[in-house]
């Protein structure tokens, strides 16, 4: 099998406390470092610093004021179009710069009033009204070249921008030109055509290039969801490609990375997610699928180590979600997370999260690194938290797993065609931070005889399964019981890319936000799905995609087991939305909180129960289903949610206790874009609304 192996590296030469300890924890403390991009109260990078991690050390805000904040300004990007639900701004050079509306516009503020000082839209093309991924651009990249700050953005067409900080004018001599209408002489490079150039199917197109369409929609369609990242002067960029839940056909264009020099726009290296032949990996792929099918995007964030001049990517599954009968071997590099050198895109090591991945289990943020000290031993560690709600802990240098990570056997396909792989890596440690499939263990137990009567009730009504679930036929004898292809977590998460994981680099500590939902997926044949309309990409359907319309749903009668109850109590132990605390020296679990409050009334419900009266102990606020956004200070994790009457606000969190300590009204709805940072002395936290921006503060 070459240099490939499987379950490893390759490599090159109330409070709701779970904790195992028990009463108040006392986290180690060092000197750690963090990652650079929060000097002098910046956020210079997605994620703030480098290893995303999303921690300041501005410390302005605490448990003794945290219940004094008050709305410093607000912007309404309503002049741009509905906001974009998913963008974290950078602050840099006393500039708050982000993205915002279906256009991907990017925008400039004053970071003490939240006045416009500068917008860039990038002109009209096709590939940009084809992109299902307008609105999801999540932020911009930043880095000082010669001495003059540079904004980078790639935008819904594929295309990539490098911008005058302070004008937000795009360069002089950088890129190449684009032959499309209005497009800037300068400042841009056409991303498509770097990437195909060197594809077979392109190659075998014999049809001029067109910057205005893109990639013919036979071969597939490219597009971004996520900003680069820029590393020690390269511009590291990903991709997405169209969702594979919504795909039928077999076709797609590879997402392969793609880097360019910060300071001239000129291509550095590709590096290849489909391995060709004499790549390693290619065995992976056991028969010509590599040839014409693609995706394993780098849709979420990247995070890098300029130290070790390692960036680190988080990849998606292959062509298509819930099938994968034509492309026959695990697939790698797909849902995987690969560690490239920067300046040459040579892989170092990967590690690979799901084998032939069909569950939609794709990898969705950005991993995390911190410096950890486990046994004693001082070791550089990158942790990536999934939807199917692991932490795979790695040493960032080497890929090679902190604590074991164990091949587990999982149930095979019945589906005509589908050959699963026999095993998936389960981390021994951290423990999972959300159920996983349904099992006795989940069962509510407040009392025996609560125990007894719950665990009857699910053995008799079938409402048992593994996590690794696989799909099934729609309407087949297979999928006649409850937990026929139900995947928990499902596809959403566990965790996904609306809540980030966040970490205390000083600490060890991570602190990652879930949901307790559950997907099922059942398939019909790609030809006959409603799914596969005309201006779907490729040509070729599959033999099976995701059911829909009539007959893609359960059977009548049955009872969806992730939803359980008996009386209206869920048989499942919450909280049904959760924030958990990791001490990644230990990979422990410090404590669980619920996430935000639920309804008064679905509380009262759980206090008066009948079979609950006269217990003591019983959680009654099992949290809102959903997924807070969250940053890290020195003292909180501060996270926002609603409490039991609806109203949004934002939560300081004693992140050594997970403690509540304060509460404050925020203008509505938020989502992803959390930040925090100083701006002539004052420490705001920056939330996205629904129709724009808040910046909190202390008076």
């Amino acid at each position: 099998m070459g240099d490939y192996q499987r379950g490893r590296s390759l490599h090159l030469p109330t409070l709701l406390r779970l904790t195992l300890l028990g009463g108040l924890l006392c986290l180690p403390m060092t000197t750690t470092a963090q990652g650079p991009g929060v000097q002098k109260g910046q956020w210079s990078f997605l994620g703030g610093d480098a290893w995303h991690t999303r921690y300041t050390p501005a410390d302005q805000i605490n448990a003794s004021n945290f219940s004094d904040l008050k709305v410093a300004w607000r912007f309404d990007a309503g002049s741009f179009g509905p906001s974009t639900s998913r963008a974290t701004p950078s602050y840099v050079d006393g500039r708050l710069i982000t993205v915002t509306g279906e256009r991907r516009r990017v925008i400039a503020l004053d970071p003490a009033t939240g006045e416009l000082l500068w917008s860039f839209t990038e002109p009209n093309t096709f590939r940009y009204e084809y992109s299902m991924r307008k609105g999801y651009g999540k932020g911009i990249a930043y880095a000082e070249i010669d001495g003059r700050g540079v904004v980078y953005i790639t935008t819904p067409g594929f295309f990539l921008h490098a911008l005058d900080a302070e004008t937000g004018r795009p360069l002089e001599n950088w890129g190449k030109p684009v032959d499309i209408a209005g497009f800037p002489k300068s400042g841009t490079v056409d991303l498509v055509w770097d990437l195909i150039q060197d594809w077979g199917r392109w190659q075998e197109w014999k049809k001029p290039y067109d910057p205005y369409q893109g990639i013919p929609l036979e071969l597939g369609y490219i597009t971004s969801s996520s900003p680069p990242i820029v590393v020690n002067g390269v511009v590291v960029v990903g991709n997405s490609a169209e969702q594979g839940y919504e795909q039928t056909r077999k076709e797609m264009v590879p997402g392969d990375i793609l880097a360019y020099d910060a300071r001239t726009g000129a291509l550095k290296w590709k590096f290849h997610v489909i391995p060709r032949p004499g790549e390693a990996g290619h065995e992976t792929w056991k028969n010509d699928a590599w040839k014409w099918t693609g995706d394993v995007s780098s849709w979420a964030p990247m995070s890098a180590d300029p130290e070790l001049g390692l960036v680190y990517i988080p990849t998606n599954g292959a062509t298509m979600d819930y099938y994968g009968g034509f492309r026959p071997g695990d697939n790698l590099f797909s849902t995987s997370l690969i560690a490239l050198d920067v300046k040459t895109g040579e892989r170092k090591w990967h590690y690979q999260m799901v084998h032939h991945d069909i569950w939609n289990y794709d990898t969705p943020t950005a991993p995390v690194l911190m410096d950890v000290t486990v046994d004693g031993k001082r070791i550089k560690g990158v942790f990536q938290a999934t939807k199917q709600s692991f932490v795979y802990a790695l040493n960032r240098e080497t890929g090679e797993p902190i604590w074991p990570i164990e091949e587990r056997p999982v149930p095979a396909s019945t589906v005509p065609g589908e050959k699963l792989s026999p095993t998936q890596p389960f981390p021994t440690k951290p423990a999972p931070f959300e159920l996983q499939g349904r099992t006795e263990e989940q069962l509510i137990d407040y009392t025996p005889e609560i125990r007894q009567k719950v665990l009857e009730y699910a053995r008799a009504n079938n409402l048992f399964f593994p996590l690794f679930n696989p799909p099934v036929v729609a309407d087949s004898p297979d999928a006649d019981w409850p937990g026929a292809g139900m995947s928990c977590p499902g596809g959403g998460g566990g965790l996904n890319i609306y809540s980030p994981a966040v970490a205390d680099p000083v600490s060890g500590v991570m602190f990652v936000a879930s949901s307790s939902g559950c997907s099922t997926y059942t398939l019909m044949p790609g030809a006959e799905s409603p799914l596969n309309a005309e201006n779907q990409t490729g040509t070729t359907p599959s033999e099976w995609s995701r059911a829909a319309g009539a007959g893609a749903g359960r059977r009548r009668g049955q009872i969806r087991p992730d939803v359980a109850q008996i009386d209206g109590l869920s048989i499942w132990k919450g909280p049904v939305g959760r924030i958990t605390a990791i001490d990644m020296n230990t990979g422990e679990h410090l404590w669980v909180i619920p996430h935000g409050d639920a309804e008064e009334e679905d509380q009262e419900s759980i206090r008066n129960h009948p079979m609950l009266q006269g217990l003591s102990g019983v959680p009654t606020n099992p949290g809102r289903r959903g997924f807070p956004v969250m940053v890290v200070t020195p003292t909180l994790l501060i996270t926002a949610g609603q409490t039991s009457d609806g109203t949004w606000s934002l939560f300081g969190i004693d992140k050594r206790t997970g403690e509540r300590v304060g509460a404050v009204k925020i203008p509505g709805e938020t989502g992803y874009g959390m930040s925090s940072w100083i701006h002539d002395g004052k420490q705001y936290v920056l939330v996205q609304l629904e129709d724009g921006l808040a910046a909190m503060a202390l008076p």
